[in-house]
């Protein structure tokens, strides 16, 4: 048996899929015979000693945490600045890590994530403590450099494709003597992925959606009306698929909602689809309703894609066989062989080169007139929604999640004033 336990944490927004790679991180372990503590709601709980000791959960449970949604052991928007602006929390995690002989760290999050994993390598290097560092991905935005994908962008891409497909349906059905437009506010801040992958939904120019506004183009109104306009003269109906980062060519969010900020400093949006809504009815006078899904984008494990289910998991293995190989400041990414057939593999790629870089659509997968995706785009796409991902149903005719016991680990250290 190896000396040491490793802590895993999960980080930012949740995914339909998280849990997926938390239950191949504590499998994996427990093959190993490593033990595996959890922190409680992300690096808050590391910070505060508040960690959780996995090993008191049965197989079954750890197995049934494959297909439950959520974050199992609570996650959090806390960002570490840099190593001197922040340097007595990450020596408080330090001391935290030395205190249950913490040897392994997996940090499973996005962009900011895998920079506070490579500053908590740094420091231990720096001070002398055996310490290996493994970022995992996650993120629904698609936006982690490096890596082809993001286990859970897939998953959020399905629910978003299949529900425009279905809302489209609803409202070509309804437009000659109600709706005419419809809009659809996909998440997305900076990179416009999720709003892309609704064009899957639709595999002839008429078909809807017939118009995707991405935050890697500038939103031009009277263009954007216009168009509307045109589609709906000659399809009858229009659906609009909107990110909630689109901005104008000066850089003003469209949803800057009163310019408050999250605990990353990043603008809170969200109301793109209302605002489009009002334009478009006072300007153009059609019935028009939205829709703002919301967290349902990145929850829906009932609608969750094969391909993503498998690769969150695959990372997740991969993360600890990397950590016990110590592979310092790596993350397990996703390298994509072929389109047809489609075929991946997961690589270790150095924390460096993953950590505050932001992956945008490239232009060659944005239609020349900015309103869709090319067939590049499309061939990308499609394989990351491919496959339904099994899930036990009871008989009251809902999924059969699991909930955790979450036995804490007893506390050996004073408390963080921090």
């Amino acid at each position: 048996m190896s000396k040491g336990t490793l802590l895993y944490a999960q980080s930012g927004g949740v995914t339909a899929v998280i849990n997926a790679t938390a239950s191949a991180v504590i499998a994996e372990a427990r093959a190993r015979k490593i033990k595996v503590l959890a922190a409680r709601n992300g690096i808050l709980g590391a910070l505060r000693e508040e960690l959780i000791d996995t090993s008191k959960e049965s197989a079954a449970n750890i197995t049934a945490l494959a297909h439950t949604p959520g974050g199992a052991f609570g996650s959090c928007r806390y960002k570490l600045k840099s190593l001197d602006a922040d340097r007595a929390k990450y020596e408080r995690l330090l001391e935290v890590f030395k205190a249950h002989d913490v040897r392994w760290f997996l940090y499973n999050g996005g962009n900011d994530s895998a920079d506070t994993a490579l500053k908590v390598s740094q420091l231990a290097k720096e001070y002398g403590y055996p310490l290996t560092c493994v970022g995992v991905p996650k993120t629904i935005d698609n936006d982690l450099a490096v890596t082809d994908t993001c286990p859970g962008f897939g998953s959020a891409a399905k629910y978003t494709t299949i529900s425009v497909r279905e809302a489209a349906l609803d409202v070509a059905a309804m437009a000659e003597t109600s709706t005419r437009v419809f809009i659809y506010e996909a998440m997305g801040r900076h990179a416009g992925w999720l709003a892309a992958a609704a064009g899957l939904a639709g595999e002839n120019p008429d078909d809807a959606p017939q118009i995707i506004l991405l935050p890697e183009r500038a939103y031009d109104e009277p263009v954007f009306l216009a168009k509307v306009k045109q589609v709906v003269e000659k399809v009858g109906f229009c659906v609009v698929v909107a990110s909630e980062g689109i901005h104008t060519a000066d850089g003003q969010f469209v949803a800057d909602a009163g310019g408050v900020k999250d605990s990353f400093g990043h603008t809170q949006l969200g109301g793109v689809a209302s605002y489009l809504a009002g334009k478009v009815k006072a300007e153009l006078g059609y019935k028009v309703h939205w829709t703002l899904p919301d967290y349902l984008q990145r929850s829906a494990r009932h609608i969750a894609s094969k391909t993503d289910w498998e690769q969150a998991q695959a990372v997740g293995k991969a993360a600890v066989q990397f950590a016990l190989k110590g592979q310092n400041s790596v993350m397990p990414v996703i390298v994509r062989s072929s389109d047809v057939p489609y075929r991946w593999k997961i690589e270790a790629a150095p924390l460096s080169k993953v950590a505050n870089h932001e992956k945008k659509m490239p232009a060659s997968f944005i239609r020349k007139d900015g309103f869709g995706i090319t067939e590049k785009a499309r061939r990308y796409l499609q394989p990351l929604i491919r496959g339904e991902a099994p899930l036990p149903y009871g008989r009251d005719g809902l999924p059969k999640y699991v909930t955790l016991k979450n036995v804490a680990v007893a506390k050996k250290l004073a408390a963080w004033e921090g």
